[in-house]
């Protein structure tokens, strides 16, 4: 368990940090959500070491972070940092091997990400000659050859395909599973929405909204319901169901704001002018809950 707490970062005037406090847990993907200048490279700069904190502090398990355990840290910076002339292998070895791991268990280490990455037949290619979705999965495999403690990912979808996403993903959930923490930051909220267990949203230096991503998805549903029928909804503004407020009515389609007994009773009158063809509340996104926490 990694608790970030009450941590504060200035630069110069610039405020990036003021009283940013959250919690990565052991065996969950947290998700690091922001716009640019938010603060979340800040913090996991201050996480790793990399950065210190005007104020605040960093625990594991209760206890202040030690260099050690920072020092087993998988870390992905955004901006790429291997070295472009050496090959994908190689470079994954010289990691391991700084990390404090034999040669061959490092290249055995490392040709068994690759694989599990798609990215074994190009071991042997130079980094430079990857493509830049490629040159993302080295540096992820790069983040992991060493079997960190915990992981701290900034932006690692940027630039990978669908498929690469996906195959990603596997590979962390597997690290996750083991009960290493993982937090990643991405501007693919869609991605984020998918895959990530806890979430914590930054704005402005300030932590706007933190916890399970289905609690926080859960909290932020609102009474808005849509209902399609195949006949005219027009009788919806006319009847003025109580409670009912409508916000768009077009054919057999209406989208309204209601309690859930006033949304119940809409549906019954609907049921007897016509056939139901889709009933529910309006599904709050993450991009919805973003959006509200930025405003």
């Amino acid at each position: 368990m990694i608790d970030v707490i009450d941590i504060h970062r200035s630069f110069g005037q610039v405020r990036a940090l003021d009283g940013v406090s959250f919690r990565i847990r052991p065996g969950i993907m947290t998700g690091f959500v922001g716009g640019n200048g938010a603060g979340k490279t800040t913090a996991m700069r201050i996480i790793l070491g990399v950065l210190s904190a005007d104020s605040g502090r960093i625990e594991v398990d209760g206890q202040p972070i030690t260099v050690d355990y920072r020092a087993a840290i998988g870390y992905m910076p955004e901006e790429r940092g291997l070295y472009p002339k050496m090959s994908v292998i190689d470079q994954l070895v010289f990691l391991g091997e700084i990390h404090g791991m034999r040669a061959a268990e490092a290249r055995r280490r490392g040709l068994d990400l690759l694989a599990r990455l798609d990215l074994a037949e190009r071991a042997d290619t130079k980094l430079e000659e990857l493509s830049l979705g490629n040159q993302q999965r080295a540096q992820i495999a790069a983040a992991l050859v060493h079997e960190p403690v915990a992981l701290v990912l900034d932006e690692p979808f940027s630039g990978l395909d669908p498929l690469a996403v996906d195959t990603t993903v596997a590979v962390l959930r597997e690290v996750a599973a083991r009960g290493v923490p993982v937090l990643f930051s991405s501007h693919q909220l869609d991605v984020v929405e998918r895959i990530c267990d806890d979430l914590v949203i930054i704005a402005g230096g300030r932590v706007k909204a933190a916890g399970s991503r289905d609690g926080l998805l859960a909290a932020a549903t609102r009474d808005e319901w849509v209902l399609r029928t195949d006949a005219d909804t027009g009788w919806v503004r006319a009847v003025a169901v109580p409670g009912v407020t409508v916000a768009e009515a077009n054919g057999g389609y209406v989208r309204f704001t209601a309690p859930a007994e006033a949304a119940t009773e809409l549906l019954r009158q609907a049921t007897d002018r016509g056939r139901v063809e889709r009933f529910g509340r309006v599904a709050t996104t993450l991009h919805d809950i973003f959006k509200e926490n930025l405003a």
